[in-house]
């Protein structure tokens, strides 16, 4: 499904993704070294062990990225020109390998571009559950949409 054009939005408008994702070792051993976070709290199974969690953490950032990108085909897929911000971003559940995240996404905000015509910013709530219902992520984001093309 192609994303939506600014004009197709309304504020209040819920998106539950159909998309779910189990969260592999891999996946956050690769995402946490290939972006240069040695965490032993991400990558070492006997350092974590020792924590409150008493097992390694998924990544806080891979969570975010995951969390964005679960909700494009529905939202805004070829049909943003950008990304202007992402605020109140917040962790409330940790997340474990092997956890399946869901994603819905709520509009929150609609604005016409002032400054570019035809075009507006989309305020999106973007919220993660893990497979037990528990909110694990939520954030704030603001992308700069194409408006509906003339017919």
């Amino acid at each position: 499904m192609p994303g939506l054009w600014f004009e197709e939005f309304e504020e209040g408008q819920v998106f539950e993704h159909e998309w779910t994702r189990t969260i592999t070792e891999s996946d956050n051993t690769w995402f946490s070294l290939a972006t240069m976070n040695p965490q032993p709290l991400h990558i070492d199974h006997h350092k974590a062990a020792e924590t409150e969690f008493g097992k390694p953490l998924v990544n806080s950032l891979f969570t975010l990225g995951l969390l964005v990108g679960m909700s494009v085909n529905d939202t805004t897929l070829n049909t943003t020109v950008a990304n202007l911000g992402m605020e109140k971003v917040r962790f409330p559940a940790p997340i474990f390998h092997g956890d399946t995240v869901r994603v819905n996404t709520t509009v929150v905000g609609l604005k016409p571009s002032k400054s570019r015509p035809g075009q507006g910013i989309v305020t999106f709530l973007h919220e993660m559950f893990n497979q037990d219902d528990v909110l694990v992520s939520t954030c704030e984001r603001a992308a700069l949409m194409k408006g509906k093309p003339a017919a």
